[in-house]
């Protein structure tokens, strides 16, 4: 056991899990504020409920809706009608689009200056002077864990990228996860988001700079996306499969704000600023390439790496075997994305013709540094190869 350990665990200030929670939300919104930006995504339905709680509690509330995944522009637009509003709460409503949104808005709102003046890669980045706004974020899907990250992340089309916007002074004020939020999620949605969060437990828990508190929530969690994710997406009403999965991306939420990712991240950052693809989709279709090419470069370059065992520890947390072996979770994993139906990479136009950019900018991409072992271009062009 090293001596040097340093561990770092920040969060959300509170966070409240459970179903039926939200019935919860315009009392405790209350608490914050009384000028209220509503931030709502695809599910107009719950967004609407949700608004009326605020209406009874006599909170002046603006709603903005959210299509698609957040580009700057847009997130401009919210943070200006915000500041107009001058709204001093902050309510996303939604998946991951429409609580980026709300987390980057409740961040402008207590900081001077343009988006662009903190926008990492195409702005200046320069850091947050002051707290964010309260913001508080109730998840409607189960996959980005942004409820508890530190960052958003925007696409910007002008450049063909997706950036973040990151500070500790993001985290949310309050994350209200309740699973019967995410029951009517599609089939499709229900597969791509559970692939995310699946991605975001094996990547921290393989990555170069582990945390054993992550580890003890990787552990948690893996076993229940195992059990329940195929039930979810097969029954969307199986409320035991909703909570696993609610609780599985919250706590692969968590894991990712402590720890490192890796090169399915690295590789999905720029292929979704390059494609109009689900971010989810995309972890989904690269993570067993991944996984493979890593496995294999860490025994030929790396064999004495602590992650090499801990693949085999991912197949005993994934098949229920405890004396399962790497090859058996690669395979299941395998199994699980034809399972979901999930597209392959070519079925967004990624060709030949993209492959060269596309790893010249995967290399460059922060997740890339939290990776076990670097990957060089012809691991990269295999993976592509593999998921296309």
């Amino acid at each position: 056991m090293g001596l040097a350990m340093h561990i770092e665990f920040a969060t959300a200030s509170r966070i409240l899990f459970g179903a039926g929670r939200a019935a919860e939300l315009g009392s405790l919104v209350a608490g914050y504020g009384k000028r209220v930006l509503l931030v709502v995504g695809s599910s107009a339905e719950q967004g609407n409920a949700l608004l009326q709680q605020l209406q009874q509690e006599k909170i002046d509330t603006l709603v903005f809706a959210v299509h698609g995944e957040p580009a700057v522009p847009m997130v401009e637009n919210a943070i200006a009608q915000a500041r107009e509003k001058r709204c001093d709460v902050v309510c996303s409503v939604g998946g991951g689009s429409a609580i980026d949104t709300g987390k980057v808005v409740a961040a402008m709102l207590a900081n001077l200056g343009d988006l662009g003046d903190y926008l990492e890669v195409i702005g200046r980045a320069q850091p947050m002077q002051h707290p964010a706004v309260p913001f508080i974020a109730v998840p409607t899907t189960a996959g980005t864990g942004s409820e508890v990250t530190r960052n958003a992340v925007l696409a910007s089309r002008e450049h063909r990228i997706k950036v973040s916007v990151r500070s500790v002074t993001m985290l949310p004020r309050l994350a209200l996860v309740d699973p019967l939020l995410t029951h009517t999620m599609p089939p499709a949605v229900t597969g791509a988001t559970g692939m995310d969060a699946l991605t975001q437990l094996i990547e921290p828990y393989l990555c170069s700079q582990p945390s054993p508190l992550v580890d003890a929530l990787v552990r948690d969690s893996i076993p229940r996306v195992a059990s329940s994710l195929h039930r979810a997406f097969s029954d969307g009403q199986d409320a035991e499969a909703r909570e696993n999965m609610a609780l599985a991306s919250l706590f692969g939420g968590l894991a990712l704000a402590n720890a490192k990712l890796g090169a399915v991240h690295g590789i999905a950052g720029p292929f979704g600023g390059m494609f109009d693809a689900p971010h989810g989709a995309i972890c989904a279709r690269l993570l067993p390439a991944v996984l493979r090419t890593t496995l294999r470069a860490l025994k030929m370059r790396q064999p004495e790496a602590p992650q090499v065992k801990r693949f085999d520890e991912i197949a005993a947390l994934l098949t229920g075997d405890p004396k399962g072996k790497a090859e058996q979770g690669l395979e299941w994993i395998e199994r699980l994305v034809e399972k979901l139906d999930i597209p392959r990479l070519s079925e967004y136009g990624f060709s030949d013709v993209d492959m060269e950019v596309l790893i010249d900018k995967s290399m460059k991409a922060s997740s890339m540094k939290g990776h076990p072992i670097v990957l060089n271009r012809e691991d990269l062009h295999g993976i592509l190869e593999q998921a296309r």
